[in-house]
């Protein structure tokens, strides 16, 4: 890493003593000479909205081609370009550079799922905040549900895994260079779901890449993450008539708060730490026939089976870990995996990497999946290539990166009991939690699904925050968050770094944070 470090320190000595030190003008980059890399354009765009078209077909989108719109941007030249670091490699990927008023910072933004396209949507933001910003199509094109890239392309699979992230970082840093005339004085990652796993893998393989990170529910373990998918739908196929309908989902998430809401000091309809809920889905249990109000047998089994971890049945080892009490509202949606017909998991992202990446088969029957020999053989077959779960940031660290990392507690889509294991990991590693909260920090938001959404406080600056611990040295003791419906806040709450939660000091509204403390747990 430190060789690397070096070679990238030259390359960008380089393009700026060729560039002469000054700033380019925006159009003159085509003619930028970057390693493995293509520059295909550079324009200067008006300020205001800007739509632009996805690469992939989508249905209702507009002569066969979907689009995406951004709005209120600043003027900023646009640089589009194409890097091969391989001979079955062809990562896309866009810089946007604000013409003036630069803060003089770079940020890479994240992809979701299965990625395959530039996420324009996510450069807005950092854009409207003149930020310098780059994302990448993470080196093929599609939907985010379609895994049929994988399928006899391994050099594709790994620009999707780690390759397309730390390339687009490279080659941007020397673009953002070669316009400004000087390099970014900090470079900061943003990335929720694919795109917290991208950002975990940008520490552990990548420390020199970024200064600070955030990583939003993370899927860092993604064979077994799709094994977990698989491990439910099973149980679903098994169980005969024990899909649970939506309705019912609601009947088991209230009686879930009934029996756990006031665990925490306060009955908001959320749980701040659902670990401490012993919710048993058996008390639901239909006496006699099938009712509205109750729970079959079956569905007692399959509920169940949600929440309990996927297991190796041999070796008892932990494969994933399940869902959390208060999730429930979320698994009846695409990303929680209660399906009408559990054959459609094979359709959706659920399975996508496990049946064309790992199989090599696009009728692939999630029935025949076995949790010890094909769960050893999904992983060595992945080899690590989307495995993002090294312990070890110690180089991260030791360059004065900064971690913060967040997940929802409601999240139906990736246990967020992952995120602690991880966390819990990491800790382990560098000798104790007071030897890794100095740079990584944990917050479990309670009521928050998947990346957003949810009952409770989902609203929260983690720029900021990081910005604040990069910069100044100011590391988050606490990120207020914030409930907003209708454009009104109805609530705030402090987020505590993990393992600290936030209580109630006994007085006030429970709908002001400056009524809680972060504290530790009982």
């Amino acid at each position: 890493m430190k060789l690397l470090g070096v070679i990238l320190s030259m390359i960008l000595v380089f393009v700026l003593s060729t560039s002469g030190s000054a700033a380019a003008t925006c159009e003159s980059l085509t003619s930028l000479s970057l390693p493995e890399t293509t520059i295909t354009l550079a324009q200067t765009v008006a300020a205001g909205a800007l739509t632009l078209p996805t690469p992939f077909p989508s249905a209702g989108a507009r002569g066969g081609i979907s689009f995406v719109s951004v709005k209120d941007l600043p003027e900023f030249c646009r640089v589009t370009a194409v890097s091969k670091p391989s001979k079955d490699s062809e990562i896309k990927f866009e810089v946007w550079m604000p013409t003036s008023k630069w803060n003089g910072k770079f940020m890479g933004v994240g992809n979701g799922a299965m990625g395959g396209s530039i996420s324009y949507g996510n450069m807005s933001a950092p854009i409207s905040l003149m930020y310098a910003t780059a994302s990448t199509d993470t080196g093929h094109e599609g939907t985010g549900q379609d895994g049929s890239y994988a399928l006899g392309h391994r050099e594709k699979v790994i620009d999707f895994g780690y390759r397309a992230v730390h390339e687009t970082t490279v080659e941007a840093k020397l673009i953002v260079a070669s316009y400004y005339g000087r390099a970014a004085k900090f470079s900061y990652w943003y990335g929720c779901s694919t795109g917290g796993r991208q950002a975990l893998t940008e520490a552990q393989r990548f420390p020199a890449d970024y200064d600070g990170i955030v990583a939003g529910a993370p899927a860092i373990f993604l064979t077994h993450m799709q094994a977990a998918s698989v491990w439910k739908a099973q149980a679903i196929r098994k169980n005969p008539g024990g899909l649970v309908p939506p309705s019912k989902l609601l009947q088991i998430h209230n009686a879930v708060l009934a029996a756990c809401d006031a665990r925490d000091g306060v009955k908001d309809g959320v749980l701040e730490d659902p670990r401490l809920c012993d919710f048993d889905p058996k008390v639901l249990e239909c006496k006699g026939e099938d009712r509205p109000d109750c729970l079959t047998a079956t569905q007692v089994a399959v509920v169940r089976a949600f929440y309990s971890p996927t297991m190796n049945p041999r070796t008892r080892e932990l494969i994933f870990p399940g869902m959390v009490p208060g999730s429930e509202l979320g698994w009846s949606s695409d990303v929680g995996r209660m399906f009408a017909d559990p054959s459609d998991i094979t359709k959706t992202l659920a399975t996508a990497y496990l049946r064309f990446a790992v199989f090599q088969n696009p009728n692939w029957d999630y029935m025949t999946f076995d949790f010890d020999s094909d769960m050893a053989l999904a992983d060595r077959i992945d080899d690590g290539v989307t495995k993002a779960t090294d312990p070890n940031l110690r180089e991260f660290f030791r360059r004065g990166g900064k971690l913060l990392q967040y997940h929802g507690w409601t999240d139906p889509s990736i246990s967020p009991l992952n995120s602690i294991n991880y966390y819990d990991s990491v800790a382990d590693f560098m000798g104790g939690p007071a030897n890794a909260r100095g740079s990584y920090r944990l917050f479990m938001v309670p009521g928050m699904d998947h990346c957003g959404g949810g009952d409770g406080p989902n609203t929260f600056d983690s720029l900021r925050a990081i910005e604040e611990w990069v910069e100044a040295g100011k590391a988050p003791d606490q990120i207020i968050a914030s409930r907003i419906r209708e454009r009104k806040t109805e609530r705030t709450r402090p987020l505590c770094p993990y393992p600290q939660v936030a209580k109630y000091k006994g007085t006030g509204n429970t709908d002001d944070a400056a009524n809680f403390s972060c504290s530790a747990p009982n």
